[in-house]
């Protein structure tokens, strides 16, 4: 969660290839809502075309999703698509241009020493509103991706929840076009084309809070090795914890996913810390110095990525690391997307392999044992914070 004072391989027929040809050659890419139908006064949404919807947009998150596949033959597998719906021009060059960007991402992940070579995405739809000819998809993805050639001691897949808002629109035939796709976890899929916008926030706390060094992200630095067992916090539990509540959220907390204060990733993270041994400091909410939370409150430091990191440098919690792929279970990470100063996302380490890489899991977007190459390459530009606990 960004600072509180935020207020947060299947075989198919590209759907972007296909509509690109028809905006080209004047023709409609399907069928028509309302075959022969002209000048609809009010187009009505029925069950077959919520259904249309739903299966138009898990082709196009299954098509971001594969674009991150490694495929043998070196042919990206694309989605078979057929339905009263169509990709308006304008989404067609989105969602091109998506899928440019994500293989561009493959490539530096493969640079990086991952490949995925499988992946499955589904999409749920939860509910849709009309309002004359304008239509609103809210809907959930799920996604696994498969880690290509993955050792014993390392995660097989990473998976990720992710809630989307797809708007339609009928044009004057009655042909429903998708115009526009936005995420609503203020999140960090792995296929996700770009970070959430995030503005920096001022501090809080009655003293000038600490500096965090930045960590470089150069792949095998030095060993930083860390006792996992019999130290002052037990680490397993805090992986556990994550692995537990990654998806399915714990209720003796409050869930600030889409609520437009920056996300749920800090107050997760600090859950796990906490059944990992941290202790409350109580005291007032907006003072970097205290640390509690549970349902009924929550001080800025538990929620907030900033005041977390404050918190947590000051009170000698945590020391920095030269190195993100330092980072062991139980260590967090944070990113600054656009190294304005105000950083904007944590992650807690879930999993480290033998071969030195740490996996990550979080809330917003919901990720498990997501590699730190993954969101490296994701994020090539942004600054890196990890923190040993």
């Amino acid at each position: 969660m960004k600072s509180r004072k935020l207020s947060r391989k299947r075989q198919r027929t590209t759907i972007v290839t296909a509509a690109a040809a028809s905006v080209v050659a004047g023709a409609a890419l399907l069928p028509n809502w309302s075959a022969g139908a002209a000048n609809v006064a009010e187009p009505k949404v029925d069950a077959s075309t919520k259904a249309t919807f739903q299966r138009l947009a898990d082709a196009v998150f299954t098509d971001r999703t594969d674009a991150l596949v490694d495929d043998a033959d070196g042919k990206r597998k694309t989605s078979r698509f057929s339905g009263d719906v169509r990709l308006s021009s304008t989404q067609t060059r989105t969602e091109k241009a998506a899928l440019s960007q994500l293989e561009s991402r493959k490539a530096r992940l493969a640079s990086l020493g991952e490949k995925y070579s499988a992946a499955n995405t589904t999409v749920s739809l939860d509910s849709t509103k009309v309002k004359g000819r304008h239509a609103t998809a809210v809907v959930t993805e799920t996604t696994t991706l498969t880690y290509d050639e993955a050792k014993g001691d390392e995660p097989k897949t990473t998976g990720f929840v992710a809630h989307h808002e797809l708007k339609f629109k009928a044009d004057r035939e009655g042909t429903w076009q998708l115009t526009d796709v936005s995420d609503t976890d203020e999140g960090v899929a792995v296929n996700q084309v770009a970070a959430t916008t995030l503005v920096a926030t001022p501090m809080t706390g009655s003293t000038s809070p600490p500096s965090a060094t930045r960590s470089a992200t150069t792949p095998r630095p030095a060993a930083k090795p860390k006792q996992l067992t019999g130290a002052t916090y037990d680490y397993k539990a805090m992986a556990a914890y994550a692995a537990k509540y990654w998806k399915t959220y714990n209720t003796a907390y409050p869930d600030f996913n889409g609520e437009g204060a920056g996300g749920d990733c800090t107050n997760f993270v600090s859950q796990a810390l906490k059944a990992g041994g941290w202790k409350h400091v109580p005291g007032y909410t907006n003072d970097f110095h205290k640390w509690f939370g549970n349902a009924d409150i929550q001080s800025d430091s538990f929620i907030g990525v900033n005041e977390f990191s404050w918190f947590a440098l000051d009170s000698k919690r945590v020391t920095s690391l030269a190195n993100v792929y330092q980072a062991d279970v139980g260590d967090v990470l944070q990113v600054d997307f656009n190294k304005d100063g105000s950083k904007d996302h944590s992650m807690i380490v879930t999993s480290r392999s033998a071969q030195g890489v740490p996996y990550v899991s979080y809330h917003s977007t919901n990720t498990y044992n997501r590699s730190v190459a993954s969101v490296i390459a994701s994020y090539p530009n942004a600054a890196y914070y990890a923190y040993r606990t």
